[in-house]
């Protein structure tokens, strides 16, 4: 074990273990919210991010096929295209990239399939319940050819390599009428989707799915409709249809609006109130009919059976680039989700006014009328300029200033509910993030950054890392991990943030293969257990203090000079100390005597004290957690 870890993970677990108390609330799947109020669940939650294809695979025999894949970028795909070895070094070429026809690398791992599927899912719950986590967010399920999900060709149904039959589902859904939802079936896949739910909720644990309304696939039944018909389709004003085909000419004149330009994910037809230029917009979607289309996928799966509980569906959305999607829909997409299940949440993706200085702030969305909360990302920009000293890097005063300007505005409820994630399907992994110091998600990827550093982070870094749990554990807001991150998984953005996670019954190679300069040294790839421990540990100590999520939030020092941030979380007679170090020196800081009278074990009351307080003396690089009750 590295000094740097040994230190903070001493001091911090000397805490953990004293601060448990027993009072921390559940709450119930059916009880009542009001349409305006966030889910009390939601800000009592610890997120975890599942990524399906790149979780765990649990059944070989529904690895996808080149049939399966057809559609998705990039185009080219090798006659003899397989999927990858779960275990395989990330940067080693597969057999087929030569045959891809492709330059870029990060184009060639696009390509790339492991094979992860919900049975998967279902042979590690215990493992999510061992962790301690009470929430999963699922990347897209959708059915759909990419390895994002993001590109559907149906937005009612689970992908068909998630589950057990592809190719009977494939046939199940084709005999279906997409627009009438009384001839829609569960597929395999779905029925498989529903075990997983039954079996999270029967641990504890909430389960919301990522949609994205604001585009499809290009292989989308609608879309494919319309290239067939024409201006006589009768989905025609669901998209951005730029030229129809002429049957009498050879060629295909047909053409769309994609999203970016992205012909992958064509865009949905928007009706835009005044400037379209700046986020957010006014307006809404343009057809009727679609937005019945999604209302009645959302009833799908909050409440599968139709029987008016809720308790056998989802407990909420994630919603895909929602900033882009027209102010007016949010209301109306609240109240059809409300009113089938009132305890549902909804996290919009509000990410970037102006890439890549300039993050939107979320407050028009959170106002009762939309969403719960965002994904906050405003929180880690900052997080990271402090914890890594980052580009620009920040002292104390400056992280405390900016954690106060991110809190205006924005009621304490809708601020516990913020999902605080420091990595993504679309952005570096925490540990990674960290070791690299440039711009936040600004040329985050050896592609963009020849230099940029891709191998396991240093002993510097974890100490960073560490620091950063705590204070992510701590504050306020829901605290998230993506897939792999709590067993020291590393990557960079996209696609090397999507590797496959790491499990203690598999053998790795060694990664040492660089994606631009040929070999590096290696770096031995398996599950970091101390650090999964430390997480578990955190876990176990926000779920014990109720200050840690329903306390006030009060910076008591923030000092340039000595490295030190130090905070307090309060509720009633539950205090929680934070004490952090982020310099390279030994640092002191005096906490209250009733501190040291509450949690220290009978047998360390002997340390220093001066007069009535307790003098603790903080190791570099280092954070501490100290509580009352």
């Amino acid at each position: 074990m590295n000094r740097y870890l040994f230190i903070v993970i001493l001091v911090a677990v000397l805490g953990f273990n004293a601060c448990q108390t027993n009072n921390y609330k559940k709450s119930s799947i059916l009880s009542q919210v009001d349409f305006e109020q966030v889910p009390q669940w939601s800000q009592e939650a610890i997120w975890y991010q599942i990524f399906v294809e790149r979780f765990r695979n649990g059944d070989t025999t529904n690895d996808p096929t080149i049939w399966d894949i057809y559609g998705a970028y990039p185009d080219q795909i090798p006659r003899h295209w397989k999927t990858t070895p779960w275990t395989q070094d990330w940067y080693r070429p597969d057999p087929w990239f030569d045959e891809t026809g492709l330059d870029k690398f990060q184009d060639k791992l696009q390509l790339r399939r492991y094979g992860g599927d919900l049975q998967g899912v279902l042979n590690k719950i215990d493992y999510l319940a061992g962790l301690g986590i009470t929430a999963i967010y699922f990347n897209p399920l959708n059915d759909a050819p990419s390895l994002h999900k993001y590109d559907p060709r149906h937005w009612r149904h689970i992908d068909r390599n998630f589950g057990p039959d592809p190719r009977g589902d494939e046939a199940l859904i084709a005999a279906e009428n997409p627009i009438d939802p009384q001839t829609w079936q569960f597929t395999s896949a779905d029925k498989m989707f529903l075990q997983v739910i039954d079996a999270c909720h029967r641990k504890g644990i909430r389960v919301i799915l990522d949609y994205s309304w604001n585009h499809t696939g290009r292989d989308f039944w609608a879309l494919n409709d319309i290239q067939k018909k024409g201006a006589s389709s009768a989905f025609a004003d669901w998209y951005h249809i730029k030229a129809y085909d002429k049957p009498e000419t050879p060629d295909d004149e047909f053409d769309y609006q994609g999203w970016y330009g992205i012909k992958y994910l064509p865009e949905m037809r928007k009706d835009i109130v005044g400037q379209d230029t700046v986020f957010p917009f006014e307006g809404n979607l343009h057809s009727e009919q679609v937005k019945q289309h999604i209302f009645n996928v959302v009833r799908r799966w909050l409440d599968p059976n139709g029987d008016g509980d809720p308790g056998d569906g989802i407990d909420g959305f994630r919603l895909d680039v929602a900033a882009e999607i027209p102010l007016g829909f949010w209301p109306e997409f609240r109240r059809e989700v409300r009113n089938i299940n009132p305890q549902a949440y909804l996290i919009g993706e509000i990410w970037w006014q102006e890439w890549p200085d300039h993050l939107m702030n979320p407050k028009p969305f959170l106002q009762g009328d939309m969403f719960d909360a965002v994904m906050n990302y405003r929180w880690y920009r900052s997080a990271r300029q402090f914890f890594a000293q980052a580009e620009p890097a920040i002292g104390p005063r400056a992280f405390a200033d900016s954690l106060e300007h991110l809190l205006q505005g924005i009621s304490p409820e809708h601020n516990r509910a913020m999902m605080n994630l420091t990595a993504s399907h679309d952005a570096p992994r925490t540990a990674t993030s960290l070791y690299n110091k440039g711009k936040y998600k600004y040329q985050a990827k050896p592609y963009d950054d020849a230099a940029y550093k891709v191998g396991k982070p240093d002993a510097e870094t974890r100490a960073r890392q560490l620091m950063l749990l705590v204070h992510q554990f701590t504050y306020l807001g829901a605290p998230h991990i993506w897939y792999g991150d709590e067993v020291g998984m590393w990557g960079a953005d996209d696609p090397d943030t999507r590797k496959p996670m790491l499990w203690d019954d598999l053998v790795y190679e060694a990664e040492k293969t660089h994606p631009i300069d040929g070999n590096k040294l290696p770096d031995a790839v398996k599950p970091d257990t101390s650090l999964q421990n430390f997480i578990r540990a955190l876990i176990t100590l926000r779920k014990s203090n109720p200050a840690l999520v329903y306390g006030s939030f009060t910076v008591l020092e923030a000092n340039d000079s000595s490295g030190i941030f130090a905070y307090r979380r309060n509720l009633d007679k539950n205090t929680v100390w934070v004490l952090i170090n982020n310099s390279a020196k030994e640092q002191s800081y005096n906490l209250p005597r009733v501190a040291l009278q509450q949690w220290f074990p009978e047998e360390m009351k002997s340390l220093s004290t001066e007069k009535q307080e307790l003098r603790v003396t903080l190791a570099p690089l280092s954070a501490s957690v100290y509580c009352a009750n």
